[in-house]
């Protein structure tokens, strides 16, 4: 699968390390990730361009989203750049993971109602299975995604017991669903 992975460049000071795992990941299980122009770039590079260049690397970026199968986003470092790649894939009709793993989910994406957008916040535990349940929706291998409103409540408690085990809240809910099925 081809993977195009986007971050922010100015919080790489930050989460270079959390954005060369989930490259690392993705490519330990035979994807193709286009992620180089992130890990290999510095902001004074990209302030350095010339208007040629920058336009030059603007059509290299929208050519490998269109070509991609999938993009995996880690937004923990807010990025307007970032944001456009994202809406730039759904405007393409490209799933689209945002990954985040401090704080609120980016308040752009938080609740937009796309079934190719999920944001899920990450740790260095659950990761994998993040990205995993996520490669799998796009496969088509999960099932059905579902949607459904819940009280205010009920979404306190997912939240609080999705941070203390770790998980992302469907990953809980799934678990709920399985164990209760057997």
């Amino acid at each position: 699968m081809n993977v195009y992975f986007t971050a922010s460049l100015v919080g790489k000071k930050d989460y270079q390390k959390n954005y060369i795992a989930i490259i690392e990941y993705l490519k330990s299980k035979g994807h193709t990730v286009q992620g180089d122009h992130i890990l290999n770039t510095t902001e004074n590079q990209v302030s350095l361009q010339t208007r040629e260049e920058r336009l030059t690397f603007h059509r290299k970026l929208e050519d490998w989203i269109q070509n991609c199968d999938c993009m995996i986003a880690e937004t923990s470092f807010p990025s307007i750049s970032v944001g456009y790649e994202v809406s730039l894939a759904l405007q393409y009709h490209k799933p689209v993971l945002i990954l985040y793993s401090i704080g609120d989910p980016p308040s752009l994406f938080a609740h937009h109602d796309d079934d190719k957008l999920v944001c899920e916040k990450y740790t260095f535990s659950n990761v994998r299975e993040t990205i995993d349940d996520f490669i799998n929706y796009v496969h088509g291998s999960a099932d059905t995604r579902f949607t459904f409103f819940i009280t205010p409540k009920i979404a306190a408690y997912l939240d609080k017991v999705a941070q203390m085990k770790k998980l992302p809240k469907s990953v809980y809910l799934r678990h709920l669903i399985e164990k209760d099925m057997k």
